[in-house]
């Protein structure tokens, strides 16, 4: 999955389209992030030791991962992501829109590393 925690993404689809916010978590068994402030749902809970108030709890619910798309930092547009090796053998993530790099994913690595 191309989407990390605490990348600002966008939603694509849906009641919250438009809308942007910082993914607090991915689950990749299921293929669904949860994005602060977006999706949220009313749970009513009881009163309890843990929750002496009881009442409505606002809490956020997850999305598919194909709803969201990561918003470039360099055009602040939504865009793909793509992996590429760099010439010391690093694999980084790209912004497939603009070409910047949103961070390394593996040290260099000689096998892959451009022989000049």
């Amino acid at each position: 999955m191309h989407i990390k925690v605490v990348v600002l993404v966008e939603f694509i689809t849906g009641v919250d389209r438009g809308q942007r916010g910082k993914v607090l978590a991915v689950d990749h068994e299921a293929g669904k992030v949860i994005v602060e402030g977006a999706n949220r749902v009313y749970k009513h809970v009881r009163r309890s030791q843990k929750n002496p108030q009881g009442g409505r709890l606002s809490k956020e619910m997850p999305i598919q991962i194909s709803k969201v798309m990561v918003v470039c930092p360099q055009t602040n547009k939504p865009t793909r992501i793509g992996y590429r090796y760099l010439d010391d053998g690093s694999k980084e993530r790209f912004a497939k829109r603009s070409g910047a790099s949103l961070g390394s994913v593996s040290p260099a690595r000689p096998k892959y590393a451009k022989k000049s």
